[in-house]
């Protein structure tokens, strides 16, 4: 519950916030990505994938969508699987995870053509976006694997 919960807030921030910053060389970081990297690192492999999934969908279906139903579903799904299996430790994991996401991605949109995924995206705006990331990974990890420890008394 608590999991879904910091994908929804981090997917409403992606879109309303994130996404219409200025930041230098037009890239942002994927919020989406890290909450679901951080809330799948003690949840297991399972409930990674499925809760990757659905923030897939989710993505999928945000506005502006400008991809195939099911593609960013896909990714995360994958994602989710390897956050939640363990790469041998939270860092290695964490950047395991943010440099797979957007390779898969454009691995995924080259195989059904998507005119997006050219050689000048790979080289300039992924790294960017990559770079961007990783930056802000600390604090959405903290973020998000101290929201699904916290309990709430009744």
């Amino acid at each position: 519950m608590i999991g879904g919960l910091s994908v929804v807030i981090a997917l409403l921030a992606q879109v309303m916030l994130v996404n219409r910053l200025p930041l230098p060389a037009g890239g942002a970081p994927d919020l989406v990505l890290l909450a679901l990297i951080g809330t799948t690192l003690s949840r297991g492999a399972a409930s990674g994938a499925m809760l990757g999934f659905f923030a897939g969908l989710l993505v999928d279906v945000m506005p502006p969508t400008a991809h195939l139903l099911g593609q960013y579903a896909f990714v995360l799904a994958l994602v989710g699987y390897v956050a939640g299996h363990g790469a041998g430790g939270p860092v290695t994991t964490v950047v395991l995870c943010v440099l797979m996401a957007p390779l898969l991605a454009a691995g995924v949109g080259g195989l059904i053509s998507d005119s997006r995924v050219t050689m000048s995206t790979l080289t300039e705006q992924v790294p960017v976006t990559v770079v961007y990331t990783l930056l802000v990974s600390p604090i959405v990890i903290w973020l998000t694997t101290r929201a699904g420890r916290t309990r709430f008394s009744t």
